[in-house]
């Protein structure tokens, strides 16, 4: 079989401006059009009703606030801006939302928007990889099936690190194809590829490593010139990796620990112990001291461990099948005909070389998340959307140059015939949601593969007619999973895209999850624990999804709102979704009410804060001036619901888990002593007083301690329905 022969250079063109709108000169004249359109329709999706997700994950917004007042907040990613703890992550990701609120303000645009732009310069920087190889078409074709997989156009319009992640790591292949190009300048492509990997690790650490050995192998074996020089290039990229990580890395652990915030997520306040324990070798075999889940490693279940089965299917079980598997088969079976039609080509051929990078990339990445035992939710996957996007795109179009052939078109037949399958079962999830369309579908790809059949022997036009119902076949199903998601807010640490329903553990406003994985407690918890066996505030009773509590225990904020086998706080939901949340101002979105989740008490406190009311807004902004901090609280997302709400310091205490030893008893009662702290916030009315609300979640830290220090020696009020322990007045005997 033939392969793809090298592009023609670019011809001159007159001007910068003319190139902009007209393209190279060899292309077509709908080549750049078709290009900038894409963008800017990318945009204006990504763009489209943003502002209802508010605060997003409040956790990383309150240190983007914090950012936006302090630059030593900004420098370490503190979660507040007297820099008390940081953020379980580097602060790369929190950058560009940090400067964005110190020029424009706090507001849920200034923190999406530079989301929003990390998107549409993921597809630009895919179309450029794409196409420079395999033309325009095929780039056009990977950076939509990028732009339309539901899990992109849910992170891309969220403030999690994974934007940031996924941008670099796209951009680092880039470099990598430019680098295996020719000789002459691969070094500089590496070089640049190093630092596009450095950052990345400065955005969500090891993750960004994860394709780093597929793609120095493919180099070394694949590129032009010697073995020695290939070698001392990699080095070379190796270097500039070093450099762009590891000068802030040698900062924060060089500077004293008297005179920075705690490195939150860490034992031992550091950042080269958070990198390989709980971000590192943790996530891999499960044991990761102070997660939600506890340390010592994968809990039960067959084949899995707290945070859901492990295994080949993964990727495509009903949790995260939607999020990200529309074209998984496809980018497989494409990736396997790409590799099969360059087999027998030049070892420097940049066909083969392109798949083996973009294949290295995909398999090592989907291995990782297939298997690992530790912490895994389902957005993760967004990191695999531009790798598989370009096996498609770039597939596709050496399928279709070699279509003559019965094989090759045989093989985009059975393509569009599993991807349309495939669609339909994914579809078929959610029964009830848009019935019609997984059989339209169906249809239209069993149509579309027996054209593409036939493609080598029918008139070329309608060839491309069956290639193009094929594509649409393909994409109609994660278009209306992007269209559902988009058209939704998204709130709190657990997010999924796609309709209501369409991941398991089901959705809260705007697709929040309830718990950690997969919406259910761990495997082997009882009734009324939380994960790690520690038993839910106020005492034994909960009921809790999946199971009866004992009697009397509560979660917080009171009884009475029903949820599929347990109690509610705070008043009755509809099955399906989760609890509050910390939104802008205190005011939840529409169809869920002020009360939900108020005090931030049980699971959601630590996974999606607190809704904030203007009597507790008023109460921490009395005099709020004198004090280091106007409140301290456990766990990041609650302190953070309340730092959003005033945009003053809130102390987070125990970090994101609430289990972080920060601050100790000690170090506490001191702050308290020098008058740094206004208030503690406990949980809500019921949630068990005698450990101050939250002290049911005390981990390594001593949070019990702190919790039931307060509670014995301060004078307590309800506020809002959460409970405030004014650290300036002790009680009365």
């Amino acid at each position: 079989m033939t392969t793809l022969s090298t592009a023609v250079p670019a011809a001159p063109h007159p001007g910068r401006a003319a190139r902009l709108w007209r393209g190279r000169a060899e292309d077509a004249p709908w080549v750049r059009p078709a290009f900038l359109g894409l963008l800017a329709a990318t945009a204006l999706l990504y763009l489209w009703n943003l502002s209802a997700s508010g605060y997003a994950n409040s956790f990383y917004s309150a240190a983007v606030q914090a950012g936006g007042e302090s630059w030593k907040a900004f420098f370490f990613g503190s979660l507040d801006a007297a820099n008390a703890i940081t953020v379980d992550k580097p602060p790369a990701a929190l950058w560009p939302m940090a400067l964005s609120v110190r020029l424009f303000g706090l507001g849920s645009w200034q923190i999406l928007v530079p989301e929003v732009l990390m998107g549409v310069g993921t597809v630009a920087v895919l179309y450029a990889a794409v196409r420079r190889r395999f033309g325009a078409g095929a780039g056009l074709i990977a950076a939509a099936v990028l732009a339309l997989t539901p899990v992109a156009a849910l992170m891309f319009r969220f403030n999690n690190p994974d934007a940031l992640l996924a941008l670099l790591m796209t951009v680092a292949v880039y470099c990598v194809l430019r680098a295996l190009e020719q000789e002459r300048g691969a070094a500089k492509w590496l070089v640049w590829a190093g630092v596009a990997f450095g950052f990345a690790f400065l955005a969500k650490t090891l993750q960004a490593f994860l394709i780093l050995p597929p793609l120095a192998l493919v180099y070394l074996v694949c590129a032009p010139g010697g073995f020695a020089r290939r070698l001392g290039r990699l080095g070379l990229g190796g270097l500039a990796m070093l450099v762009s990580a590891g000068w802030w890395v040698a900062l924060v652990e060089l500077w004293p620990a008297s005179s920075r915030p705690y490195v939150g997520g860490s034992q031992n306040n550091s950042f080269l112990e958070l990198t390989f324990g709980y971000n590192g070798l943790g996530r891999i075999n499960g044991d990761e001291t102070g997660s939600v889940g506890g340390g010592g490693g994968p809990g039960g279940g067959a084949g899995g461990g707290r945070w859901g089965e492990t295994g080949i299917v993964r990727m495509f079980n009903d949790s995260v099948g939607g999020q990200i598997s529309w074209l998984l088969p496809a980018a497989l079976i494409l990736l396997v005909a790409g590799l099969v039609v360059t087999w027998r080509a030049p070892r420097t051929d940049t066909a083969r070389s392109a798949f083996l990078v973009w294949g290295g990339a995909l398999l090592m990445t989907l291995a990782v998340f297939s298997f690992m035992a530790g912490i895994f939710h389902e957005y993760y996957t967004v990191a695999l959307a531009p790798y598989l996007a370009a096996l498609v795109g770039i597939g596709a179009a050496v399928l279709w140059e070699e279509r003559t052939r019965w094989l090759a078109s045989a093989a985009l037949a059975v393509t569009v015939a599993v991807t349309a399958w495939w669609a339909w079962t994914l579809l078929g999830r959610t029964p009830d949601w848009l019935p019609w369309l997984r059989w339209a579908v169906l249809v239209a790809g069993a149509a579309a593969a027996l054209g593409l059949l036939l493609a080598g022997r029918i008139d070329r036009r309608l060839g491309l007619a069956a290639a193009g119902l094929g594509l649409t076949a393909g994409l109609a199903g994660p278009f209306a999973y992007t269209l559902a998601t988009v058209d939704a807010g998204h709130q709190g640490s657990i997010v999924t895209a796609g309709p209501a329903g369409g991941a398991m553990g089901g959705r809260g406003p705007g697709g929040g999850r309830l718990f950690e994985g997969a919406g259910m407690m761990p495997p082997g918890a009882q009734a009324g624990q939380m994960p790690g066996g520690g038993q839910m505030p106020g005492g034994q009773g909960g009921q809790m999804p999946g199971g009866q509590g004992g009697q009397g225990g509560q979660m917080p904020g009171g009884q009475g709102g029903q949820m599929p086998g347990g109690q509610m706080p705070g008043g009755q939901m509809p099955a399906g979704q989760g609890q509050g949340r910390g939104f802008p101002g205190g005011t939840p979105p529409q169809g869920m009410t002020q009360g939900e989740g108020r005090g931030g008490g049980g699971m959601g406190g630590l996974l999606n804060g607190a809704s904030v009311g203007t009597e507790a807004k008023a109460a921490l902004l009395a005099d709020a001036d004198a004090y280091t901090w106007v409140a301290a609280t456990v766990g990041a997302q609650n302190a953070a619901s309340y730092q959003l709400a005033t945009e003053k310091p809130v102390m987070a205490i125990g970090g994101f888990n609430g289990s972080d030893p920060s601050p100790t008893l000690a170090q506490f009662k001191e702050y308290v002593a020098e008058g740094k702290i206004h208030y503690f916030i406990g949980g809500g009315e019921s949630a068990g007083e005698g450990e101050g609300g939250r002290g049911g979640f005390g981990g390594p830290g001593g949070n019990s301690e702190i919790s039931t220090w307060v509670s014995e020696t301060f004078e307590k009020v309800t506020v809002d329905g959460a409970t405030f322990y004014d650290l300036t007045r002790s009680a009365t005997n």
